[in-house]
């Protein structure tokens, strides 16, 4: 079938007011970004609605998956535009229910005339259409309330408009229109997934893993690449800090008391990664916790870790158990990498019995005998940055990878 354009349907962008095209122009930048390296296409923005306008044909499904992932998309359907030729129009509309009937199929016709100057009424344009798709289609069964099929014709003033698919979107709002925030992403199932519940809400992640080899391996900061570059699927890119984190490991591991380590493990990559946030114009930081999931997710903990920064902490995981996370983690792709058997330094240097009710005064005395400070900023000296994109990993890196799920 050879559609000529993608309606798309805005969803929560429609409850916007007067700041309406904010969110509609950043959605048309994050459409015409995705469809890179594909031919040209012209969008043509209104209100409620925006049509993407396909000069080649061929591409339609290319650009159908490419709009699926974007943020800010309610649902989508690929669309024939004919003239109000009643023949014209029912030839395509055979045409399109053909192309996807597969053996017996429900079907019903679903007629809109904005142009009240066309001679049939809605009714009369139903009974039309629909009766002639049904001769002319064979395996076609009539059902109104749940169809299979459902044929959308639109009468408007410069066209008519069918379409029978309903594809649904994203949903959230256009990544870009929340401004940025730094994720603290680790190489297990909680982080990634609240990655992706930001770039839901249409805030744009940078994202911050602290490797301490040789405790950790090359392999768990390749695991991290992938999940950032999963996550750029939905974004188009990633930049990621990789902190060299072995040296205060050490030092808290030596210093701290065993029981206190994970507090003030959390506590420095808390400080650094909020040098990273204000140095990268992050408005704040973004972590997968999940409350009382673990010690250092008490309310106390937090508390405790929390206390060495002022800026904003954003825990969109705070109030789920493990088997949502682990549902969202599957549908978006990131469980099978999060659960490759690579540990990151968190899960390495867990204390036997961690304290799940730190005292924030108790912390800091044992913390006041290393000098934090000087080590902080050597490992911020030595950040790697990587831009992550959906096709980071090339196809030699690729087939290594594969071997390792």
């Amino acid at each position: 079938m050879n559609f000529d354009r993608i309606l798309i349907r805005y969803g929560e962008i429609s409850t916007k007011g007067k700041n309406r095209n904010k969110f509609i122009n950043q959605l048309k930048r994050n459409i015409l970004d995705s469809l890179t390296g594909l031919s040209p296409v012209r969008i043509d923005a209104g209100r409620d609605r925006m049509h993407v306008l396909i000069d080649n044909t061929a591409e339609v499904d290319q650009i159908l998956t490419r709009i699926e992932p974007i943020f800010g998309i309610q649902s989508f359907s690929p669309v024939v535009k004919t003239t109000k030729d009643l023949d014209m129009m029912k030839s395509e509309a055979v045409a399109l229910v053909s192309s996807l009937v597969r053996g017996e199929t429900t079907f019903k016709v679903s007629a809109r005339r904005a142009d009240k100057s066309f001679p049939l009424d809605t009714n009369e344009l139903n009974q039309e259409m629909g009766s002639h798709v049904l001769r002319n289609v064979e395996g076609l069964l009539v059902e109104m309330k749940k169809p299979e099929i459902e044929l959308v014709v639109e009468v408007r003033e410069e066209g008519v408009y069918l379409s029978a698919q309903r594809i649904q979107g994203a949903g959230g709002m256009p990544i870009g229109t929340g401004n940025k925030a730094s994720l603290m992403l680790s190489g297990g199932l909680d982080s990634p997934v609240a990655g992706f519940q930001m770039l839901k809400r249409g805030v744009e992640i940078e994202a911050i893993h602290f490797h301490s080899p040789p405790f950790t391996s090359d392999q768990s900061k390749e695991k991290v690449m992938k999940l950032a570059s999963q996550l750029a699927s939905y974004s188009g890119m990633v930049k990621l800090h990789i902190v060299p984190f072995t040296a205060i490991q050490q030092a808290i591991g030596q210093q701290v008391p065993e029981n206190y380590t994970m507090t003030s493990t959390r506590r420095m990559m808390l400080r650094i990664a909020d040098m990273i946030r204000e140095k990268t114009d992050s408005l704040a930081i973004v972590t997968g916790e999940s409350l009382g999931q673990v010690a250092s997710q008490t309310l106390e903990s937090m508390q405790a870790i929390n206390a060495v920064t002022a800026t904003p902490i954003l825990r969109p995981l705070i109030a789920m158990d493990k088997t949502e996370i682990i549902d969202i983690a599957k549908n978006i792709k990131t469980h099978d990498i999060s659960i490759l058997p690579f540990e990151d330094c968190c899960t390495i240097f867990t204390p036997a019995a961690p304290k799940t009710k730190p005292k924030l005064e108790k912390v800091l005395f044992y913390e006041s005998f290393v000098d934090f400070e000087a080590m902080i900023l050597d490992a911020a000296a030595n950040i790697e940055v990587h831009n992550i994109t959906p096709h980071t990993l090339d196809l030699d890196e690729k087939e290594a990878f594969s071997e390792l799920l």
